[in-house]
Order: structure tokens, then C-alpha cells, then sequence
């Protein structure tokens, strides 16, 4: 029996250590899984903004003399951002600092559109107008909500991976950080929308 004893010992480490990396890996797949669930909303989101941009320019198009160089800005911008795509699965600092490079641009873009609006009193009188730019309101402080929420759910993970033991095998595991969105000027703040066109928004 003694001569079989190191080997049961090295049986029952093994059993030990293959029982705990199990454990770990279910409670990183939830944690992962809450995260990349939560950039869904986040890509929702920002989905449902370029969805709107179609719209507005489509409106405002409808008056000749609307500045034709602000609204293929918003356009070029959009097509921009809803080409860059990231791997939610693995969220590397490089991709989304590309993700808010696009996004951001559509931001300003949508922030100069709403600055020459005083400029055209039909166009701010079309209640379908003002609709759509207050969805677009609604939208930018979803986003900024979404946002937010990722960030925490990365968080949790992210902190996960960093606890001893957990560092030593989350690699093995196949799990890594997620990184997170970081406050661009102006980004964490929804583009000012309102029909008090007599303040100078520029």
C-alpha cells in the first residue's frame, strides 16, 4: 500500500487542481458571458442612432438650401462607424479605441447638423423633425447608459482575473481582460437638443 501512496497523493492533487479550474471556468463563462451580453446592448445602442441618421438627413434634405456638406458629413461619418466592428469575445484596448474613434465622429457630426438648425425655422417647425431629433436625444442617453453598464460588467470580470489564484490559470482557461470605454471630450455627454434656437450653440 505505502508504494502506491505517492501516487494516490499525486491522483488527489490532480483531482483537486482539475475540480478547481472546472469551478473557476464556470464562474469566468458567466462573468464573461454577462459582459459580452452587455456589449450587445452597447452595439444596440449605437445601431439604433445610425438607424436614425438615415431619417434626419433624409428631412432635412427636403429643404434645397440645407448646407449639402453638413449632411454627407453625418453620412460619411455613419457609414464609417457602422463599418468598424469588434470581437466581443475579446475586447482588446486597440479595437475599441477604433470603435469610439468611428463612433465619436459621428457624434460631432450630429453635433454640427444640430447647430445650423436655427438657420432654417421650417425645417425646426416639422414636428416629424423635431421627433427624430428627439429620439436621437433618447438614443445618445441610452448609449451613454450602455455604456456605463459594460464597463461594470468588465469590471467584475476583469477584477476576477486579477485575484490570486484565478491570475495563475485564466490564461490556460482561455479568458482574458476586456478593455474598457474611456470618456473621449464631449463623448460622455449626449449632443445638446433642444428648439431654444436663440442661444448660439456653436
Amino acid at each position: 500500500m505505502k508504494k502506491w501512496l505517492p501516487v494516490l497523493i499525486i491522483i488527489g492533487i490532480i483531482f483537486v487542481i482539475g475540480a478547481y479550474m472546472a469551478s473557476l471556468n464556470n464562474k469566468l463563462v458567466v462573468l464573461e458571458q454577462n459582459a459580452t451580453a452587455q456589449w450587445a446592448n452597447v452595439e444596440s445602442s449605437y445601431q439604433r442612432r445610425a438607424d436614425l441618421i438615415p431619417n434626419i438627413v433624409s428631412t432635412a434634405k427636403g429643404y434645397a438650401e440645407f448646407e449639402q456638406s453638413t449632411l454627407i458629413a453625418v453620412t460619411e461619418a455613419r457609414s464609417k462607424a457602422t463599418s468598424v466592428n469588434v470581437d466581443p469575445t475579446n475586447i482588446t484596448p486597440e479595437q475599441l479605441a477604433q470603435f469610439q474613434q468611428a463612433q465619436a465622429g459621428v457624434t460631432s457630426a450630429l453635433s454640427r447638423l444640430l447647430a445650423v438648425f436655427e438657420r432654417y425655422p421650417d425645417l425646426k417647425a416639422n414636428e416629424n423633425f423635431k421627433e427624430l431629433i428627439n429620439e436621437l436625444e433618447r438614443t445618445e442617453n441610452r448609449i451613454n447608459v450602455e455604456r456605463n453598464r459594460f464597463n461594470n460588467e468588465a469590471k467584475q470580470l476583469n477584477t476576477k482575473l486579477n485575484q490570486f489564484p484565478t491570475k495563475l490559470f485564466a490564461g490556460m482557461l482561455g479568458f482574458h481582460e476586456k478593455a474598457y470605454f474611456k470618456a473621449d471630450a464631449g463623448s460622455e455627454n449626449a449632443p445638446q437638443v433642444d428648439f431654444d434656437f436663440g442661444k448660439d450653440k456653436e
